[in-house]
């Protein structure tokens, strides 16, 4: 069948597909979500590792800070101040790169945060410098705190990119901590600010410290909307204290222009750094409580969602075969009854219609069952096609009919014409009897020879329309008889030479079968060579019946031409009348698969064609020589010409019973050969001299061609008792 894709296959492709998308869309939500809910279970490992020692480091370089704005300004009380506050610094430095860089943090921490943690890391390295400067008091209020001001951006920094969680109540939660943590940041710069300049602020500090209490300002209440209630509790007590109050008063004050006591305001901001560094340490760990539940919570609707989405895509697969399967099943079984259809069902039907049996058509083109459960759109389809097997059935039916009602007409015209043509050979014989004109006689011969193979062709339409020829023989008729018979029905008749074969008989039954046979190939030969080339015709005893060689000496045929035309001759094919060419070929291959005769076309080594008939043994019949016949002594006949003595036609050997004599132009009794015509002249013997004989009267030469004529019709008269042809 077609080349192309089966229909299980584009079914299973048209649901595998969506079902690759399901799965596909699963696994990404299962993994994003599980992912997700597996980084809020790493949270406890991030906030331990990183987040609680980058905001301790924070926090003392917050104090290391401070000690060196005092340190600037001259006002230190406590010469081992900022000596203690660096060690702390550096203490908490190598603890958070240990905890850092361990294997476990670096387990759970994405590459944006490997990447940020190295920043911080970077920016840390910088402080030996920065103290350095502090020492040789190169660094004014200013330059101390943008100084110390870069470790801690880059560490806030690191928060944004440790924010683990997609809840996003949660994540506004923590990114309200990180606003907390950087104003706390904030406040302590204007904290170290206000005690490097010893309350005595230049320009450039005073507008500095402006923009850090603008900043701080704007980003704490921002902080706090993050938060909760719980959340915000501390913050909240802490922006109403009057503490913190008196913070900020003194702080407007002296970016006013103000003079500002350093004592007032470190007894102040003091307590408050403390309070809000207090208040991020407890906001921090209530929010780490909140979110390992959280991600418990959420790896566990990941589960069930992963189960549940699981188990619909399970299901989707299971209905999707199920479906596909049966939907398969229809279509394939559609799809049989269908090729049963074109290539059995109907062939089956066409063939009884051409043996002429009568066909059932309910029971040829039963109904096309697809179940009741069938898809809607498969059973109007085998709907469709019960539609159309029963109108290809009533559409062969009809066909046959109208085949067999022409092929009918075609006999009976074929009837007619063989009897009219039965007629008139009788009517030509009765006036060839009574004609005793040379000329007229010569006409009449000619109109005979016509007549007789208007015959045959009028028997190839029977035999064409389905019929069989009418003559019938009884006894075996010699092969030589039935050849030089087939040569007699021929239009160039005097090219064909029949040579001397062995004596064999012919069953009487096929007598005109193979007569006709071998008239067609013969006329094919004839037509097909030079009008000056004879007609060979040979036979021999083989050991499968008798061969028989027709052979021409014209242009022959192609290979494929004859390969084509003996694959017809061998497995002859029903006869179709719009192929008008080569009718002759047609009819010898009907009447050979009827006896079993077998004609094969081979080229021949004298530039034509050879036609190699082989009759079975079954129809061959051995006969015992004759007696010798009595001839006719030689008679000179002015209305025989010699020019139209052909092949059976004319006897050169008669029967010593007159009963007996041949109907010649019927083919039974044909006349036998003479002795040494076949030679060449000069290989004839010389006859014995004979007397010189008598002149015959005109009387005595009408007799005897009288007699002959009378043979001849007693011969026709015993064919149409035997069988021949009826209307």
């Amino acid at each position: 069948m077609a080349s192309g894709r089966s229909i299980r296959f584009k079914i299973a492709t048209l649901l595998v597909t969506p079902l690759i998308s399901l799965v596909a869309l699963w696994g990404f939500a299962a993994s994003t979500t599980s992912g997700e809910a597996m980084n809020l279970l790493k949270v406890e490992t991030i906030w331990s590792d990183v987040i609680n020692n980058s905001d301790a480091l924070v926090a003392e370089l917050q104090n290391e800070r401070l000690a060196s704005a005092e340190q600037i300004a001259g006002t230190a009380a406590d010469p081992s101040a900022l000596a203690n506050a660096r060690a702390k610094v550096d203490r908490i430095r190598k603890i958070l790169t240990v905890s850092a860089n361990g294997e476990r943090a670096q387990s759970v921490l994405n590459a944006d945060m490997k990447s940020q943690l190295q920043e911080v890391f970077a920016a840390v390295e910088r402080l030996p410098e920065i103290r350095h400067k502090v020492d040789a008091r190169r660094l004014t209020p200013a330059t101390l705190i943008e100084e110390y001001a870069s470790i801690a951006e880059s560490i806030h920094l690191l928060y944004s990119r440790l924010s683990v969680s997609t809840d996003v109540r949660l994540a506004l939660q923590a990114q309200g901590l990180i606003n907390a943590d950087e104003a706390r940041e904030l406040l302590s710069r204007e904290h170290a600010l206000i005690v490097a300049t010893d309350g005595k602020a230049s320009m450039r500090d005073l507008h500095l410290l402006a923009g850090l209490d603008a900043t701080r300002t704007h980003l704490f209440p921002k902080a706090l909307a993050n938060f909760d209630t719980e959340l915000r509790f501390p913050f909240e007590k802490l922006a109403y204290s009057s503490r913190y109050v008196t913070m900020e008063n003194l702080l407007e004050g002296y970016i006013d222009g103000q003079p500002i006591d350093v004592d007032l305001w470190r007894g102040v901001a003091d307590p408050v750094l403390q309070e809000l560094t207090k208040g991020i340490g407890s906001t921090g760990t209530k929010l780490l409580a909140r979110m390992e539940p959280a991600g418990t919570a959420i790896l566990l609707r990941a589960g069930v969602a992963g189960a549940l989405g699981l188990i619909a895509v399970v299901v989707s697969v299971v209905v999707s075969i199920r479906v596909g399967r049966r939907i398969t099943r229809e279509l394939a079984a559609l799809r049989r009854t269908a090729l049963d259809l074109a290539e059995i069902r109907l062939p089956d039907v066409v063939t009884k219609l051409r043996r002429g049996e009568s066909v059932d058509i309910a029971a040829e083109a039963p109904p096309i069952e697809v179940g009741r459960n069938a898809t809607s759109e498969v059973a109007d389809l085998a709907a469709a096609f019960d539609s159309v097997q029963h109108t290809a059935v009533d559409a062969a039916v009809e066909q046959a009919r109208l085949r067999h009602g022409v092929a009918e007409a075609l006999r009976n015209l074929a009837r007619r014409s063989q009897s009219l043509l039965q007629r008139q050979l009788r009517l030509l014989d009765e006036m060839q009897h009574q004609t005793e004109d040379p000329e007229a006689l010569e006409h009449l011969f000619k109109l005979d020879h016509l007549t007789t193979r208007m015959r045959r062709h009028a028997e190839g339409l029977v035999l064409l329309s389905g019929g069989s020829a009418g003559r019938r023989w009884r006894g075996a008729i010699p092969v030589e008889d039935v050849l030089n018979g087939a040569a007699a029905q021929v239009e160039e008749y005097t090219r064909v030479r029949v040579y001397p074969m062995p004596e064999c008989g012919v069953s009487g039954a096929a007598v005109a079968d193979l007569m006709h046979l071998f008239a067609e190939l013969i006329e094919n030969a004839t037509q097909f060579s030079a009008p000056s080339n004879e007609v060979s015709v040979r036979g021999e005893m083989v050991g499968r019946g008798f061969a028989v060689e027709i052979e021409d000496r014209g242009l022959g045929m192609t290979d494929e031409m004859r390969d084509s035309i003996n694959a017809r001759l061998a497995s002859p094919p029903e006869f179709d009348p719009a192929q008008t060419e080569r009718l002759g070929f047609a009819v010898a291959g009907m009447l050979a698969a009827r006896h079993g005769v077998t004609i094969t076309l081979k080229p021949s080594p004298y530039g034509g064609t050879t036609a190699i008939v082989l009759v079975p043994g079954t129809l061959v019949e051995p006969m015992a020589p004759e007696p010798q016949p009595l001839e006719f002594e030689p008679v000179t006949v002015s209305v025989l010409h010699t020019e139209h003595t052909g092949p059976g036609m004319l006897p050169r050997r008669v029967r010593t019973s007159k009963r007996d004599a041949p109907a010649l132009n019927e083919g039974e009794g044909l006349p036998r050969r003479e002795r040494q015509t076949g030679l060449p002249q000069r290989l004839k013997q010389a006859p014995p001299p004979q007397p010189p004989a008598e002149e015959r009267s005109p009387e005595e030469a009408r007799a005897l061609l009288s007699s002959l004529q009378s043979g001849w019709q007693r011969g026709r008269q015993d064919s149409d008792q035997d069988g021949g042809s009826r209307p």
